[in-house]
């Protein structure tokens, strides 16, 4: 995910370089608007993927967690079923 916001940050990078030297390397407002445009759409993706990413991220997180919580129950209950089963045999 994060190589391809890379990518796009490139892309927007070198789109803005294009059209500061083909317009002669004058500052021009469509140059500054053309930038501020470039760093607004990052931005924007860059907040877009982020969260996608973190949320992801975080619902493994949560899925890891109760499959532990699982296994730690299913240890005790096997535990309980033998302690059960040598009890009564034993008695």
């Amino acid at each position: 995910m994060m190589k391809g916001l890379v990518i796009i940050g490139m892309v927007l990078f070198g789109l803005g370089a294009l059209l500061f030297y083909l317009n002669d390397m004058a500052i021009d407002l469509r140059v500054v608007y053309g930038a501020l445009s470039g760093i607004g759409i990052g931005l924007i993706i860059g907040g877009l993927v982020g969260y996608v990413s973190k949320g992801n991220s975080v619902k493994e997180a949560k899925i890891r967690q109760e499959f532990k919580q699982l296994q730690k129950e299913k240890a005790e209950l096997e535990k309980q079923q033998l302690d059960n089963s040598l009890n009564n045999g034993n008695i």
